[in-house]
């Protein structure tokens, strides 16, 4: 008897040893199959600069609580209908502030000489009363430099700033204030490179070299090394707030910012109370031309200009919505596959690299599968997030509601299989980072490898629960799988981040379809696996991070 099953066992063996090759090639050969598919509807039919055009030309800009975000998400939803998705439907959450929509605005210097000025208006201020005339005068707040680094301008404290302020109110009633001072632009360095080599890349992704050690990141945001604090001293936020109240409290007409970029670019945010009437109304203006008006009055020749400020509150806007399309799975239609980006955009230009490039190429590579009769085991759902921009708001909120945290999970939790976004520009996607264990790096990894010749290099793992930058990160800080792209710089973070250049004209078509098609085959790989994508072990869960005091 022992004998007979020892034979029998040994065939069974012989069976596997034989079926299971045939099996792994078997799936292996699918896969390429399904990825040739891929590739060949993401060239060849591709509906993604439509998308965009839509999102750009027609919606945009899209600021949160706005009417143009609210109709752009509509007109998405109704698309994804038209494609075969099985839902597609705006979900609320509560933004907390009403809406604000910029209008019709100008902005003239009359004298000395009659010229049209280049600006955009700070979101959540006010509308002049009709046009209104002034003469200009210029505010630099006192700023002291540190003895440590002289670059390092330190505020002052607040007698210092009431002093100030008390030299400056009959000087600011009924005029147009110029606050600060032009910004130098350094015009003999080096633009960035638009491109990451492969070398780079590769030199990024292995986890034992530092950013130096491959050329540095693609972009710095300046850092000073920190200093002694002066004593007493107020910080910029706390100067700016009091200078917003001084200047509404003394009757000034407008306040002008400058931009403090290169080439006629202006970045312009809002006003951080979301209350109009706690400020005046606010201009962001183009460093050439602020240069200009402080140069002529560093002269004693007046300056004259005229605003005309049309904007309007949406009070319906405290209300926000986070776009959701569905493809619902087969037999692990419980267990989901998110893909997507954000929506929303600021308000100087149509927000077409920051992000409305996210969501046509999400919506582009879940459109993809459908066309190609792809059959997922799991629910694949598209999200067009609001509320990225003042805070990825929207995507915490459906975290928060859907799935809670490794601390405190929902029935849901336990059936999150990963969430791919894309938020850095125009540029295709180079690599991938999750939040997971290294195995999880390994199967997106394996799976991505066959599209290496456009110019993916590969994924990395991350344990790091910080929240902040982009979407993903609200998954990451929930403890899930969140999956971000990595993408060429092209001119991103130099000139169209939240810049009034920032329209369709700057998308690059054949990148965006490369990223379309990789991101379609990733997440194809894990709608159609066995298993979800492995996570970390309760008991290995990176801690959350210590909030900020």
């Amino acid at each position: 008897m022992k004998k007979h099953f020892l034979r029998v066992l040994g065939a069974l063996l012989v069976v596997q040893l034989t079926i299971l090759p045939m099996l792994t090639a078997a799936q292996t050969a699918d896969r390429a199959s399904v990825y040739t598919k891929i590739r060949k509807e993401g060239l060849e039919n591709s509906k993604i600069m439509r998308v965009l055009h839509y999102f750009t030309d027609v919606y945009g800009p899209r600021l949160t609580g706005s009417e143009n975000h609210v109709n752009a998400a509509k007109w998405a939803a109704a698309e994804m209908k038209n494609w075969g998705f099985d839902k597609a439907e705006l979900e609320a959450w509560e933004f907390g502030h009403p809406g604000w929509q910029n209008g019709r605005n100008t902005g003239l210097m009359l004298s000395p000489q009659e010229d049209t000025l280049t600006y955009e208006v700070l979101a959540w201020t006010p509308s002049t009363k009709g046009p209104v005339t002034g003469e200009v005068v210029s505010l630099v707040t006192p700023t002291f430099p540190s003895a440590e680094n002289p670059a390092i301008k330190q505020g002052p404290t607040q007698a210092e700033l009431t002093a100030y302020f008390d030299s400056m109110k009959a000087a600011v009633k009924g005029k147009m204030v110029l606050v600060g001072l032009p910004a130098f632009i350094d015009q003999s360095t080096e633009p960035r490179p638009k491109h990451i080599s492969m070398d780079a890349l590769v030199c990024r992704l292995d986890p034992t070299k530092k950013p130096e050690d491959c050329g540095g990141p693609a972009f710095n945001f300046p850092r000073f090394q920190g200093v002694k604090p002066r004593p007493g001293a107020l910080n910029a936020r706390e100067v700016d707030q009091q200078l917003d109240k001084f200047l509404l409290d003394n009757g000034a007409l407008v306040r002008i910012n400058e931009s403090q970029l290169d080439r006629g670019a202006v970045r312009a945010f809002n006003n951080r109370t979301f209350d109009i009437s706690k400020v005046i109304p606010t201009v962001v203006m183009r460093n050439e031309d602020f240069g200009r008006i402080y140069r002529i009055l560093q002269d004693n020749t007046p300056v004259r200009l005229e605003f005309n400020l049309q904007s309007r509150i949406i009070p319906s806007g405290v209300t926000s919505y986070n776009l959701i399309g569905e493809i619902t799975g087969s037999d692990k239609k419980d267990e989901v596959i998110m893909l997507g980006g954000h929506l929303d955009s600021w308000h100087s230009a149509t927000g077409a690299t920051d992000n409305a490039i996210g969501c046509a190429t999400m919506m582009e590579a879940a459109r993809i599968l459908k066309a190609i009769g792809v059959k997922p085991r799991r629910t694949i759902r598209v999200a067009c997030w609001s509320g990225e921009e003042q805070g990825l708001l929207g995507s915490q909120a459906y975290v928060k509601s859907h799935f809670g945290s490794a601390e405190d999970p929902k029935p849901e939790y336990e059936k999150f299989g990963g969430y791919f976004n894309i938020d850095s520009g125009t540029g295709r996607v180079r690599s991938m980072s999750v939040f997971g264990p290294e195995e999880a790096a390994e199967i997106l990894r394996e799976a991505l490898a066959p599209f290496q010749d456009l110019g993916f290099g590969g994924v990395t793992a991350t344990k790091s629960r910080n929240l902040g930058g982009t979407d993903s990160t609200s998954f990451n800080h929930a403890g899930l799988p969140g999956i971000g792209g990595s993408q060429d710089p092209i001119e991103y973070f130099g000139v169209t981040w939240h810049t009034n250049l920032d329209t369709y004209e700057r998308i690059i078509e054949p990148d965006v379809k490369a990223s379309a098609i990789i991101f379609a085959a990733a997440v194809y790989t894990l709608a159609m696996r066995d298993e979800l994508l492995p996570r970390f072990p309760k008991d290995q869960m990176p801690p959350l991070p210590t909030p900020n005091r």
